[in-house]
């Protein structure tokens, strides 16, 4: 299959930077309805709705004002940024939502991104109070930072692959502070979920849940996937991005051969233009929803890596990383804002199937707004060189 590739074309700079102009216009366009408030997870018929700053995704939002601050130097878009991150110190003031490991995200891409872009001593205050509270919910019983903070709960007492995307929160607050606690956690944290979710063929299962009483795994499976023993498209992009970044901030080897097994995996079970199904199992069939945000994701993550690589292996990433972005490009991308008011199309929050627990189906064939945020850091990675937030 990969053969079959070796004609595609990569995204040009000129289009990453034609691409970052649709975007920030239409960013622009949503301005008013998503200062105050915020856009949902995903959207419905193509159009986000509107809330309060209660979900895991908000930030995702933010990230996206600053990344379009940043591309063109619109002062009422960084105000509204700002604005923003008020609010999610509201949230830690006020203890709201501060019991989920995703204060990485949260945090990171609102707080942190705002304290390196505007040197603001609050903003960075604020960022090390999410870090403190995402440190808090390490648990030495199995060595891993809880998903939600129910330490009591059995149900509960699991951790996700997700999480390799927050714990730069903790490697940024150690670097920050001084203090090789953060650091420290978020290594073995890192070294618990190599170990219990990269499967030996390089896949990677979502979630692992402990026993409450010793830390022994009870299980390892998959909620979002198609199945407990399947390849959750999104899951195994976070495994590529998340081990990326972890080696950026360590220099373990450990991070880099996740990475080369987690991306192997993933190039070698993607349909003909490159962006997976929602779950790598599924390689065709119409039946089934692409996930877009997946593909953005992992783009990110090999772009990411490359910087860590020798220049021929480099080049293999990022040559795989610039056609999944110029399909993405090409294919998914909103171009049109009477289609809708989000990013990038063809993407899958939940999707509902035999062999998982999900009841039905939230956000299939949506827009994401994790999938708009990734889609428009990969294109501003591939139009300059780009200081990372996380």
């Amino acid at each position: 299959m990969m053969q079959n590739r070796q004609n595609m074309l990569q995204i040009t700079r000129a289009e990453a930077e034609a691409g970052l102009k649709v975007c920030t216009g239409q960013i622009w366009r949503n301005l008013s309805s998503y200062t105050k408030q915020f856009p949902t997870s995903a959207s419905k018929a193509s159009f986000y709705g509107v809330c309060d700053n209660s979900e895991w995704t908000s930030a995702f939002w933010t990230g996206q004002l600053w990344l379009a601050c940043e591309f063109c130097g619109n002062a009422a878009i960084g105000k509204a940024a700002l604005a923003q991150c008020i609010s999610f110190r509201e949230w830690l003031r006020k203890r709201i939502a501060t019991d989920s490991h995703d204060l990485g995200f949260l945090y990171t891409l609102s707080c942190v991104a705002g304290y390196k872009l505007t040197g603001s001593e609050k903003l960075k205050e604020t960022a090390l109070l999410a870090a403190d509270s995402l440190r808090s919910m390490f648990r030495e019983k199995g060595e891993f930072i809880q998903s939600f903070d129910r330490p009591d709960c059995r149900e509960e007492y699991r951790t996700i692959i997700d999480c390799l995307m927050n714990i730069p929160l903790l490697y940024w607050a150690s670097e920050i502070t001084g203090d090789s606690g953060y650091r420290e956690t978020a290594v073995r944290h890192y070294r618990t979920t190599r170990k219990l979710l990269l499967r030996g063929d390089g896949s990677a299962a979502q979630a692992a849940l402990f026993d409450i009483d010793t830390g022994e795994v009870i299980k390892c499976f998959t909620r979002q996937g198609y199945s407990d023993d399947s390849a959750w498209a999104r899951g195994q992009a976070w495994a590529i991005y998340g081990a990326a970044l972890s080696y950026g901030y360590t220099g373990m080897e450990e991070c880099r051969e996740m990475f080369r097994q987690a991306a192997a995996y993933y190039m070698e079970h993607l349909p003909q233009d490159m962006v997976p199904y929602f779950d790598l199992c599924i390689t065709e069939g119409d039946e089934w929803p692409r996930d877009s945000s997946a593909a953005a994701i992992a783009a990110c993550g090999m772009l990411e890596m490359a910087k860590h690589l020798e220049a021929e292996e480099a080049e293999k990433y990022r040559v795989c990383a610039g056609r999944i972005v110029k399909s993405l490009y090409d294919g998914y991308m909103v171009r049109d804002y009477r289609e809708s008011n989000g990013l990038l199309l063809h993407g899958t929050y939940c999707c509902s199937t035999p062999g998982n627990v999900i009841p039905e189906d939230n956000g299939r064939d949506e827009c994401c707004l994790f999938g708009d945020y990734f889609f428009m850091e990969a294109l501003t990675r591939l139009q300059r060189d780009w200081k990372p937030y996380w």
